[in-house]
């Protein structure tokens, strides 16, 4: 009888201790937890980010061949798609000959000028000829007016004075007149250079943007990384500044946290933040760098508008940027997009 009332007894003492000892650590857990919390600010609003660098055709055509599989590592510089570039070679040769005719319109314009110039060089001559023989028919004007003054010449042999001075006085206008004429010739001569020049500069711009486009042909990597699904075929039609696919940096992992905006006044730059990655067991340190300068709604492809009436108070969330330490050590389990647990401790 004394058995069986001890094993009731000794039954309940261990119910107790055992529920004695389940409170105790509940309550170490909870106070661990509270302490935690007083000293981090926690989100499960996070995800590991990546420099994504877009790969965008510059030009239309259709795909000739392409170096990539569906998220295949690419190398900086490599060739990834080549379009077909027959029509951009041939417009680079049209441009090209554009070219070389306007050169040899330059050369034309130049050799105009050069004719100008000398044409400007003989009436100045002429003029000088000219004038030679206008003082001289001057002096003999004035000579035979003596002599006809004297009676030593007849009538007609003053007229025949007057009417030579006269011609040559005639003359020598004309050859100034010339020489004017040979100046804006030279003028015109000049201009068209200048425009000749102006088309020479129009059709080498020509060349080299149709240089560019023929280089634009050929795809290459922006950066080191990896794409995502192959979007495209050979064969395949693509627009000019079609976003193809996308090449993402495996060196250049880092943290976006969003915290409510109550937590952001414990929240400053420099601070060390502690990170759990949802699908591996390994946890992460790091440092916050960045804090928006807007909340995540603001970004939103059609942010909230407070002033419509139907406003309803909801708590915000703003950005944080955390980079993380020793990323390139975990390089080969971080993937952009995977959703992390952050606590920053303040």
């Amino acid at each position: 009888m004394e058995t069986a009332n001890a094993n009731p007894r000794k039954g309940k003492l261990v119910m107790r201790i055992v529920f004695i000892a389940i409170l105790i650590a509940g309550a170490a857990y909870g106070i661990k937890t509270w302490m935690y919390a007083r000293s981090h600010e926690t989100t499960d609003n996070a995800q590991i980010e990546g420099h994504a660098a877009p790969v965008i055709a510059r030009v239309a055509g259709y795909v000739k061949s392409l170096d990539i599989q569906d998220y295949g590592a690419v190398k900086k510089g490599d060739t990834l798609v080549v379009i077909d570039d027959e029509e951009y070679k041939i417009a680079l040769q049209q441009a090209q000959a554009d070219y070389a005719q306007a050169l040899a319109d330059l050369e034309t314009a130049k050799a105009s000028m050069t004719n100008a110039g000398a044409t400007l060089k003989m009436s100045q001559t002429n003029a000088q000829v000219a004038l030679v023989k206008k003082d001289k028919s001057t002096a003999d004007l004035r000579r035979d007016q003596n002599l006809f003054n004297d009676q030593a010449i007849t009538n007609r042999q003053l007229d025949d004075t007057k009417a030579n001075s006269l011609a040559n006085d005639k003359t020598y206008q004309a050859a100034l007149d010339q020489i004017e004429l040979s100046k804006a010739g030279i003028t015109v001569a000049a201009s068209k250079i200048k425009q000749a020049e102006a088309i020479v500069a129009s059709k080498k711009a020509l060349v080299d943007q149709a240089t560019l486009k023929l280089t634009y042909t050929h795809i290459i990597a922006p950066a080191n990384g990896k794409i995502g699904r192959k979007p495209i075929e050979a064969g395949q039609f693509v627009q000019q500044g079609q976003n193809l696919f996308t090449v993402i940096d495996g060196t250049g992992f880092y943290v976006v946290a969003n915290f409510k905006e109550t937590q952001l006044p414990n929240i400053k730059l420099g601070q060390e933040a502690e990170i759990e990655i949802d699908g591996y067991a390994d946890k992460l340190t790091g440092k916050v760098v960045e804090i928006s300068q807007a909340t995540g709604a603001k970004f939103s492809l059609l942010p909230p508008d407070n002033a419509t009436g139907n406003f309803v108070k909801i708590v915000q969330r703003v950005p944080v940027k955390i980079l993380l330490d020793n990323a390139d050590k975990y390089a080969d389990k971080l993937r952009a997009g995977l959703s992390v647990e952050v606590a920053i401790k303040y």
